[in-house]
């Protein structure tokens, strides 16, 4: 069963295009993790400035041990790390979890 794991991320009004370099610039670097099908960075049209990171996996197991790795760590540490002359895109983080109990697709 495919495991969707969505980080939202409250960027503040004026944060998104940043947000947006960030992750192009780090594009592809989950490609090879185990387990992994799929990523999406979603921008918000209307309704909310939360961005969504949306990522889907063979298992739960498998994004576990994903968040766990060298790479993961690597990948972020720009991110929790950041000196002050490089402002936050990004504000605040929580994760949804989900199992895909019924899809349908039009590859």
């Amino acid at each position: 069963m495919t495991y969707v794991a969505i980080n939202v991320l409250t960027v503040p009004d004026d944060g998104g295009a940043l947000l947006e370099e960030r992750f192009a610039r780090r594009k592809g670097s989950v490609d090879t993790a185990p387990g992994f099908l799929s990523f999406e960075l979603l921008r918000p049209l209307s309704g909310t400035t939360d961005y969504l990171v949306v990522t889907r996996w063979r298992s739960q197991a498998d994004f576990t041990a994903w968040t766990e790795s060298q790479s993961f760590r690597d990948g972020h540490a720009t991110a929790t790390d950041r000196p002050a002359e490089r402002p936050s895109s990004a504000t605040g983080s929580s994760i949804w979890s989900f199992d895909v109990v019924v899809e349908s697709r039009n590859d």
